[in-house]
């Protein structure tokens, strides 16, 4: 064999990893009997841990698989590495809540895995083939996810309105991904921008509308925002941590690879497009958020909300303002996926915490969680000192460095607004009475990673420095 391809070989070895763990898993169940829920858990820990090893173990550099369909980049390495870290999270947030509903079986790691990999793929894609293959391996997995639990009919409704929805974006990128190919006569990334950028032409830019449609869907983004409240609520509580997490890195990936990577030459015209994908989410998301009266509801308006910010990001077409995303977008995935620990905890004693009046009298019941609950609707906010604040205030300079201050003006007014249900929610937590004051008592590893989330989410606010340099070296605008 070739050098190049035994680097090649050792730089994908991340995602042969969690492709054996996903047989090793499956076959682990089936073999396991009663205990198989437990050995597929403790055997996913150890996929992800092995696979976090052989993500840093590759060196440093930039390593090309011949065609160039699979890249691995700093960029790659550290949305690897935080996706494995917080797929660990969401597997022991999700423990509990699946022995208790009598779904803690194989089938789940294996889907979660599944998902994995496709996000793994994501982010390592040079190419529009392999950004696709990726994108559908996390798509379908995610809608099994949706209706795992198959007795509950809201699952099952969720999960068609997703299929179907995620059906047509994918339609509308693999359309546009044709058209920009019948345009430069290539599907890796490095090839199309040259492409385009010696010879624009108008089927170019109508590839590039629909493929904006896929990137948006993917998002979440109004106005292609329809599945996400629908989703996050019939979804089982561990589903809908999983798809308000780690698909989010994903989704990044797929914007940065595809627009600023692919399309550069066309950046005028996509970052046009997405001023009105980030103004319309900013709107819609913090306005309807105001009027739910469910938590999962109200966390998916927030997340469309959160998604116009990392739209500004991009939009503001300087090297700072795709660092700011990029730090946005894992500041946003760290709190969301504490919020929704917190959602999990209070899904005990067959209770399904969906309604927001579920949050009363937390701090009655569990002070410290409370607490926890406390930072990061106050991270939402974007309050100082916490990471939520470093990350809008990136991405709003960034739009002020760019010259485009109307639009950080208009970040800032939603940002004011949405303070509102996050208020509110801490309202419930401590100024009103709970139905019970029964103690919670999670397990151990559930109160560590919940606290070291919400705690990492103070972190990087107090010292937002280290992480925002890493996201300036692994885009090389540091």
């Amino acid at each position: 064999m070739s050098s190049a391809f035994m680097e090649f070989l050792g730089a994908a070895m991340p995602e042969s990893v969690v492709g054996i763990g996903i047989c090793v898993v499956l076959l682990a169940g089936i073999f396991s009997g009663r205990r198989g829920g437990e050995v597929s858990y403790v055997l996913s820990l150890a996929t992800l841990v092995i696979a976090a090893w052989a993500t840093g173990a590759v060196a440093g550099g930039t390593v090309t698989m011949p065609g160039g369909a699979f890249v691995v980049d700093p960029l790659a390495r550290l949305l690897k590495l935080f996706s494995l870290a917080v797929m660990a999270a969401v597997l022991v947030y999700s423990r509990a809540y699946l022995r208790e509903k009598r779904l803690d079986a194989a089938e789940f790691y294996v889907l979660a895995l599944f998902a994995l990999l496709g996000v793994l793929v994501m982010t390592s894609a040079g190419g529009f083939l392999s950004m696709y293959l990726g994108l559908e391996t996390l798509s379908l997995a995610l809608y099994a996810m949706v209706a795992f639990e198959r007795d509950a009919p809201t699952g099952a409704e969720a999960a068609m309105k997703y299929f179907v929805l995620g059906a047509i974006a994918s339609g509308c990128l693999l359309y546009g991904i044709s058209l920009v190919y019948g345009v430069t006569g290539s599907i890796a990334f490095g090839p199309v921008s040259e492409s385009l950028a010696a010879s624009p032409s108008l089927a170019g830019n109508v590839g590039l509308g629909f493929i904006v449609v896929g990137v948006a869907f993917k998002f979440g983004a109004v106005p292609f925002h329809m599945w996400m409240p629908d989703v996050y609520q019939g979804a089982p509580a561990c589903s809908t941590l999983f798809v308000s997490t780690v698909p989010k890195v994903a989704a990044f990936a797929l914007a940065v690879r595809i627009l600023v990577d692919g399309m550069a030459p066309l950046a005028s015209d996509w970052q046009a497009m997405l001023v009105v994908l980030a103004l319309l989410s900013l709107a819609i998301g913090n306005l309807t958020a105001i009027v739910q009266t469910s938590i999962k509801r109200l966390l998916a308006y927030s997340t469309i909300s959160h998604v116009g910010f990392i739209f500004l990001g991009l939009v503001a077409g300087i090297p700072a303002g795709i660092e700011a995303a990029l730090f946005y977008t894992l500041v946003y995935v760290l709190m969301t996926a504490g919020a929704f620990g917190v959602v999990i905890l209070l899904s005990t004693g067959g209770i399904e915490a969906d309604a927001l009046d579920d949050l009363r009298g937390l701090n009655r019941r569990s002070p410290w969680f409370a607490g926890m609950m406390l930072l990061l609707m106050v991270s939402m906010i974007g309050v100082p000192p916490l990471a939520g604040f470093y990350a809008k205030w990136a991405v709003l300079s960034a739009l002020v460095d760019a010259g485009q201050t109307w639009l950080a003006l208009a970040g800032l007014l939603f940002s004011v607004i949405g303070a509102f249900y996050y208020l509110k929610v801490i309202r419930l937590m401590y100024f009103e009475d709970g139905p019970g004051n029964a103690a919670l008592q999670p397990a151990l590893d559930f109160r560590a990673v919940l606290s070291a989330n919400a705690l990492a989410v103070l972190a990087l606010g107090l010292f937002p420095g280290p992480l925002l340099a890493l996201c300036a070296a692994v885009l090389g605008t540091g």
